[in-house]
């Protein structure tokens, strides 16, 4: 925390999950929501995507009926109003899809879930064909091959609050919830925003190497695959694999360790070809790139720790830069799995790499089939808000 600057953290359970209690928008992406001036700061939190029925067949229109005449500038204003609903429907058909039926072969991911969400015995495996990879070393980090296009691996979907993440320690890396102390690990929600803001992951085939410091963070990497924060509008799932394209990046200081934040769109939301650059996000989603700022300097401060800091004034860094990054993370991934940098206590098993540890075929056997459980029912505290007052801007 900064000197001179204090922080008091008030905290409310909350009636009913923050999805319920948002008020309409005219947007589909946004919510704005004024802070009180104690807080001295305006937040931005990503609210969910506004329902729209499907266009009926029953509807139709005739410019040459004498009864019910509709201008051309109506007429062309209804024609625009079902293609965006056509093409939303779409989307969210090829959303929902992409678990059970894939529509390629660089799709053909899907999940097997082991044990009760919200337990210790939790897992998600990623599938390619019916067959357990590493999310971490098998799914390529690039998915095309003008390497424009990059596979990302989604570990906590918008507004949850369980903190999962790959597993660099067991066998094929599965999604598990994080623990300290034996106990599952939860962030806590922080007046405006619900969980985490973005569909949250990381890129396969990358690694922030511990043993190097970046010349311009001054930090050391923190031993974790590179993180991602996707911006789309649709709600992702532990363990779905997305096309994205990459935006940005900011350079969180976590614990003396940098902590890159790589900002992403999935390459099929509708606002995906107007987004290219850093300077887009504000552009077409103004506040997004604050209250994302604002999010992981704060989030860990109900739980007695002080405000995170970054790099570079928290200035989010453009595309060219952020593509540097991956670039060197890519690097220190390949001098991981080829044995030129310490492994640790990192599980190098993998289904298709030719110059690593291949997967030993009596421990696939042994990985339980999987099964659809119903959440373990979890404490009413993690619906807490907490109002934090005094928090730098």
């Amino acid at each position: 925390m900064r000197p001179g600057t204090s922080s008091l953290v008030h905290a409310i359970r909350t009636a009913a999950p923050l999805t319920r209690r948002l008020q309409p928008t005219a947007s589909p992406i946004l919510a704005l929501t004024r802070c009180s001036p104690a807080l001295r700061r305006t937040s931005v939190t990503v609210a969910p995507p506004t329902k729209q029925a499907p266009p009926s067949s029953s509807l139709s229109f005739s410019p040459s009926s004498p009864s019910s005449p509709i201008p051309p500038t109506s007429a062309a204003r209804i024609d625009r109003s079902i293609a965006s609903v056509t093409s939303r429907a779409a989307l969210l058909s090829r959303h929902f899809a992409t678990a059970a039926t894939p529509p390629s072969s660089t799709m053909s991911y899907t999940v097997r879930k082991i044990g009760q969400p919200y337990t210790l015995e939790h897992r998600v495996y990623i599938e390619k064909d019916g067959q357990p990879v590493s999310p971490f070393h098998d799914i390529p980090l690039y998915a095309n091959a003008e390497k424009t296009i990059l596979n990302m691996v989604v570990e906590i979907p918008r507004w949850t609050n369980a903190k999962q993440e790959i597993s660099k320690e067991e066998f094929l890396n599965p999604i598990k919830q994080d623990t300290k102390k034996g106990k599952l690990r939860f962030v806590r929600n922080c007046f405006p925003h619900k969980g985490y803001l973005w569909n949250y992951g990381a890129f396969p085939q990358t690694w922030e190497d511990p043993n190097v410091v970046h010349p311009e963070t001054k930090a050391k990497g923190d031993n974790d695959p590179l993180d991602v924060c996707e911006i789309g509008e649709l709600v992702g799932y532990p363990g779905q694999v997305k096309q994205v394209k990459v935006l940005g990046v900011m350079a969180l200081l976590d614990e003396e360790e940098t902590d890159w934040k790589v900002i992403v769109i999935d390459v099929n939301d509708p606002l995906a070809p107007k987004l290219n650059d850093i300077e887009d996000v504000e552009r077409h989603l103004p506040g997004l790139l604050r209250a994302t700022n604002e999010w992981f300097r704060i989030y860990k401060i109900p739980d007695g720790k002080p405000e995170n800091q970054f790099a570079f004034s928290g200035e989010a860094k453009n595309k060219k830069y952020a593509e540097e990054v991956i670039h060197e993370c890519a690097e220190a991934w390949e001098k991981l799995v080829t044995g030129k940098s310490n492994r640790g206590d990192i599980s190098l098993a993998n289904s298709t790499l030719d110059n690593s540890d291949s997967a030993d075929s009596s421990k696939l056997a042994s990985i339980p089939r999987g099964e659809n459980l119903s959440p373990a029912p979890i404490d009413g505290i993690i619906d807490k808000w907490f109002f934090i007052s005094g928090a730098a801007v």
